[in-house]
This record gives structure tokens, C-alpha cells and sequence, in this order.
């Protein structure tokens, strides 16, 4: 039973990474736009995260230790201070973002202004931090979060022409009036919201904390990429597929969160709405608990701090109170009214950026022997997957900027 428990991780991470407020959108606002041509992004993505969320846990396993701590001790304190600034910047936007997601979520139910929920959230989101071990964590938001197969449901629902839509995906076109620039901007948008570099981070340190710390734990932690990510993926999948059904054709642009679940309205009724609204609430607040703990994680592995989510709290002080931290900053963002949705664009655009100094350390890493001894080091197919993968990434990350601006953001 508790190797069951253990898929939970997958699960709970897939969501986090792929189905939050910024991908809620994205997905939705490609499909309203491109319909399915952006389709294959989103498999490049869960293959690029697959291969270096594995090879993160793979050297935790070997360890014993997160695999941020491992970088910064093995390519030393520069290359890890940069990757570090890169990445938390990012992920605390997320937070902002998340926090704010679920608040969105609440209204859409209560039709309650977001921002009265937020401060309550954030308390709310410490004290599970605080109290909550893994394991709990991961079932309730992995439970809940498979409410997103309402998605699929309400595909099926609209009973599509299948051969169609599989030809929309394999034969990706630019749809009349749509620019190429605008269509790269929105694919490396994808790209960066679903191969999320925190990820690796959230993954690496969860199997520390689940005690993957030898070789007959290999089983359990690939088994929780094969069936979590790929879950993600087709789920953002299924969300282009309904917004292109049911958006494209009425001329509907994406502007809001309530834009995202009104397919499932229109396919399913209250009913239906109901269930993604459920849906959205677990997605987002996963993912701000994803993101929150990602950012103490990182610095504490760097500098060297006590962490842990369960049991060490009074040793951890600095762990906690950084994640406090983070939590206030977040609130009092939102509550300036920034508009969440523009937060998690510009965040996974700047997600796209850091993906290089993110995934070439990992894979720098997997590849010494004496970090990784000879059992565990990177294998053929771990390398061509992560090299071929670099070659996405880095041509990625030097468009993402120029394209922001250049298209306002998808906008022009």
C-alpha cells in the first residue's frame, strides 16, 4: 500500500508542473488560437522533463542529498549562485501567481473577490507546510486533482471527429492571421510552463524526504515519472483540444481563468463546471505548495540549511522563516491587483529562460562517476534524451526575451 502511496508523488508533481493558473490559461489560449498545431510542444516538453526530473531523483539516490546541493558542491558556488537567483526569482512569481489562482478559483464558486481570500490562503498554505508531512500532501492534492479529467469527459461529450483533431496535431499549420513570431512566442510560453526547472527541485528533494536513497527505490521513483508526467501532459493536451472546440469557433479570446472552464460549461453544464472549478482549486493550490516549498528548498540546499517538511521545524528555522517570507512578499503582490494571468506569462516566459542553467548542471552531474558511481551514472538514453534536449532549450531561451517583447506578450 504504501508503494501506491508513493505514485502519488508523480501525480501530485505532474499537476503542479503542467495543469496550474499560468498553463490553465496558455493551454486554453492556444487552443482558442492555433488548436492543436502547438500540440507537439507540449510532448517535447513532458519528455525534456520526464528525462531530467528522473536524472535529478537518480542523483539524490545516489547521494543521498537534493540534487541542487550536489550541483552547487560539485560545479561550485558561482555557477550555483546564478542558477539559484534564476530560479527562485521564477518560482517565488509562481507562487504570487498560484496563491492567486486558487484564490480565482474560490470567487469563480462564491463570486467573492479573489483578493478577500488571499491573506487567508497564504496562512493557510504555512500552517499545511508546517504540519503536513509528504505523504498526506500528496494524496489529498493528487485525489483531488484528478478532477482535471473533466477535461477529457467533456471532449468526449462534444464527440469531436477524431481523425481530425489527430491530423490537427501531427500537421501543425499557422492559422489565417496568426503571426509566426506570435505562434514561437506561445510555443516557448509552453515550453517553459511545462518543463518547469522547480520541478526538478520539488522532485529531487521529495525523494530524500520519501527515502529514496538506494537502488530499490529506482522502481517506484520511474514509476512515478512514467505515470505523473505524461498524465500532465495529456491533460494540457485535452485542455487546447476543448478550448479549440469550443472557443475557436465562437471567436472567444482567453483573457481570464473563467474563460479557461467555460468548455466545460457549454459541454456539460453546471454540473460539469462545478467539477473543473474543484479541479482548478486542487491544480493551483498543489502548485502553490510546489512552488513555496521550492524556493526554501533551493536556497536551503545551497546554503547549506536544515530543511525539511515534517519534524524539524524548530532546527529549520531559517528553512520556515524563508518560507514566510516568500508568503507575505506574495500577498502583498497580489493585493497591488496585478493582474495574475500577465504575473504567470511574463513568469514562464522567464521559466524558458532559465532552463539551460538549470537542466546542464543535472546533466553534468549524472555523468560523473564519482558522484553517481557506476550503477547509477547516466546511461546512453538518459544522455541522447538530455542532449537533444539542450538543443530545444537553449535556442529557447535566447528567443524567449526578444519574442516577449516583440509580440507584447502574445498581444501584438
Amino acid at each position: 500500500m504504501k508503494r501506491v502511496f508513493g505514485l502519488f508523488l508523480g501525480i501530485v508533481t505532474a499537476f503542479g508542473g503542467f495543469i496550474d493558473i499560468g498553463d490553465l490559461v496558455a493551454d486554453a489560449q492556444v487552443g482558442a488560437r492555433f488548436g492543436l498545431s502547438l500540440a507537439f510542444v507540449t510532448v517535447v516538453a513532458v519528455v525534456i522533463i520526464m528525462c531530467f526530473a528522473e536524472m535529478s531523483a537518480r542523483i539524490a539516490i545516489a547521494t543521498r542529498r537534493a540534487a541542487f546541493d550536489v550541483v552547487r558542491e560539485r560545479l561550485g558556488p558561482k555557477a550555483g549562485l546564478a542558477g539559484l537567483a534564476a530560479s527562485f526569482t521564477v518560482t517565488a512569481m509562481l507562487v504570487m501567481a498560484e496563491l492567486s489562482g486558487v484564490a480565482l478559483a474560490l470567487e469563480l464558486a462564491t463570486s467573492v473577490n479573489h483578493l478577500l481570500f488571499i491573506p487567508v490562503l497564504a496562512v493557510v498554505a504555512f500552517l499545511i507546510v508546517w504540519k503536513l508531512p509528504f505523504e498526506p500532501l500528496e494524496i489529498l492534492f493528487g485525489v483531488l486533482g484528478l478532477a482535471t479529467l473533466v477535461w477529457l469527459v467533456a471532449i468526449t461529450h462534444l464527440a469531436p471527429d477524431w481523425g481530425s483533431l489527430l491530423h490537427g496535431a501531427t500537421h501543425p499549420s499557422l492559422p489565417h492571421g496568426e503571426g509566426l513570431p506570435t505562434m514561437l512566442f506561445f510555443a516557448i510560453s509552453l515550453l517553459g510552463a511545462q518543463a518547469t526547472p522547480y520541478e526538478t527541485f520539488f522532485f529531487s528533494s521529495g525523494a530524500v524526504e520519501q527515502g529514496w536513497t538506494s537502488k530499490k527505490s529506482l522502481p517506484d521513483m520511474r514509476a512515478n515519472v512514467l505515470m505523473g508526467f505524461p498524465l500532465g501532459g495529456l491533460l494540457a493536451i485535452a485542455i487546447q483540444t476543448a478550448s479549440m472546440l469550443v472557443l475557436a469557433p465562437r471567436g472567444i479570446s482567453v483573457q481570464h481563468l473563467s474563460d479557461s472552464v467555460s468548455p466545460i460549461a457549454y459541454s456539460l453544464g453546471k454540473l460539469g463546471l462545478a467539477v473543473a472549478i474543484l479541479a482548478v482549486f486542487a491544480v493551483t493550490f498543489g502548485a502553490t505548495m510546489e512552488t513555496l516549498m521550492s524556493t526554501a528548498f533551493i536556497t536551503a540546499h545551497f546554503f547549506g540549511w536544515s530543511w525539511g517538511v515534517i519534524g524539524r521545524q524548530f532546527r529549520s528555522s531559517r528553512f520556515y522563516a524563508l518560507i514566510i517570507a516568500v508568503l507575505v512578499g506574495a500577498v502583498l503582490f497580489a493585493l497591488t491587483t496585478i493582474d495574475p494571468i500577465k504575473v504567470t506569462i511574463y513568469a514562464v516566459v522567464l521559466s524558458s529562460v532559465t532552463l539551460p542553467v538549470t537542466f546542464l548542471p543535472l546533466l553534468i552531474v549524472g555523468n560523473d562517476r564519482r558522484v553517481m558511481g557506476s550503477t547509477l551514472v547516466n546511461g546512453k538514453l538518459a544522455n541522447t534524451v538530455g542532449s537533444l534536449s539542450m538543443l530545444v532549450v537553449i535556442p529557447a531561451a535566447l528567443l524567449a526575451l526578444p519574442l516577449l517583447v516583440a509580440t507584447k506578450a502574445g498581444m501584438g
